[in-house]
């Protein structure tokens, strides 16, 4: 039966080493915060991209009822044999018809406000995959110097991950 031999050799201290890897970490949850923050974003796009299809589809539904009731209107004018026995028919179509017009004028405004919250939707999740990029890029840079014991890995990440950090920043305040 062979022994066993267990090593402890002492590796030199590095404490600029300790705080690249408590730098390190840090970087690390600014940029699991800002990844979090960039798949809400882009979700709340799609939700307010989605509300806004919605309500173009209403407002085409409203714009339809308006062009039929005006149809049915000329329609039933032009063969009513005795127009005043028609007239108060008529006096209802053309009410729903500026009804369904008013309705849909509504429905326009409401459809071009979801439209404009998807787009800065889309430009916070903009801010936010670039942050997260650079954070990415600052955290792998950064990382080098355990490999290479260049302290220019640190200095690259360092700016790297300030860039991620401001765009993140920027991104939440918008």
């Amino acid at each position: 039966m062979s022994e066993l031999e267990i090593h402890t050799e002492h590796h030199p201290l590095d404490p600029f080493g300790h705080r690249v890897a408590i730098f390190v970490g840090i970087i690390g949850v600014v940029l699991s915060v800002v990844t979090i923050l960039a798949h809400r974003e882009h979700t709340a796009a799609v939700v307010h991209k989605t509300e806004a299809n919605d309500q173009w589809n209403l407002y085409e539904a409203k714009k339809i009822k308006k062009d039929n009731e005006e149809i049915a209107a000329t329609l039933l004018t032009s063969l009513a044999s005795d127009p005043a026995k028609v007239a108060a028919q008529i006096d209802k179509i053309h009410a729903d018809a500026a009804r369904y017009g008013k309705d849909s004028d509504t429905v326009k405004d409401e459809a071009q406000k979801r439209e404009a919250e998807s787009l800065h939707s889309e430009a916070r999740a903009l801010r936010f995959d670039l942050a997260e990029g650079f954070l990415e890029l600052g955290l792998v840079m950064s990382s080098l110097y355990f490999l290479a014991q260049r302290r220019f890995f640190v200095g690259l990440g360092g700016a790297a991950a300030l860039i991620g950090t401001v765009l993140g920043v920027v991104g939440l305040l918008t």
